[in-house]
């Protein structure tokens, strides 16, 4: 079976949000188009109480964007976003929300920020998306949504590193582009076996 992974489409990692991916808003009529072609669909949720330690306004003379050590690793700060129950939180209202089959939240741990669908940041604390896939029998996933160069790219490494076959659905995601790190991400991505594909592929066939 195939299914589709809907990545942190939200008001925040929008045009007009906290943290926006630009033109994040602009792959949505593509993802509202896909749906109808997989039986099962899955969207993440970024869901963060408002003393999340990836907040820069919770470190005394940290800024956004800079770059702290926490015990899993190199954290970068973030403005505050997706605040738990914020509208910044909620689904963006073109999405089509009566589709998904599972809603992963990501994020909710005050300690430990969240960028992959299946494993928080520690890379060993997994949201159970694995399990609920294999269940359904699940062998391939195409992954669409923001940002190219964080979530997507985190989110499809681990699958890839868990056995499905990864596609990632070219024209359905944006990314924030820090330093180049959108060609980094698909480099890397590439590097790793995932596919790369776009909407008009699937939707034709």
């Amino acid at each position: 079976m195939k299914a589709l992974l809907i990545v942190d489409v939200q008001y925040d990692f929008c045009p007009g949000g906290a943290l926006p991916v630009p033109n994040g808003d602009t792959i949505i009529p593509t993802i509202n188009a896909l749906i109808p072609h997989f039986d099962c669909i899955v969207q993440t949720q970024d869901w963060h109480p408002k003393n999340h330690s990836s907040f820069a306004s919770n470190y005394e003379g940290k800024s956004p964007y800079d770059t702290i050590k926490l015990n899993y690793g190199e954290q970068v700060l973030w403005p505050d976003h997706c605040v738990q129950s914020t509208h910044g939180a909620d689904f963006h209202r073109i999405l089509n929300k009566i589709a998904p089959h599972m809603i992963v939240r990501k994020g909710f741990r005050a300690d430990i920020d969240s960028y992959s669908a299946f494993f928080e940041n520690d890379h060993e604390t997994a949201t159970g998306l694995d399990g609920y896939l294999k269940e359904r029998g699940v062998e391939e996933l195409f992954i669409t949504g923001l940002a190219t160069d964080f979530c997507v790219k985190w989110s499809a490494l681990d699958a890839a590193k868990l056995g499905y076959k990864t596609t990632v659905v070219s024209d359905a995601v944006e990314g924030i582009d820090m330093d180049g790190s959108v060609g980094k991400a698909i480099k890397e991505m590439k590097e790793a076996g995932i596919h790369f594909t776009n909407s008009k592929e699937i939707l034709n066939k």
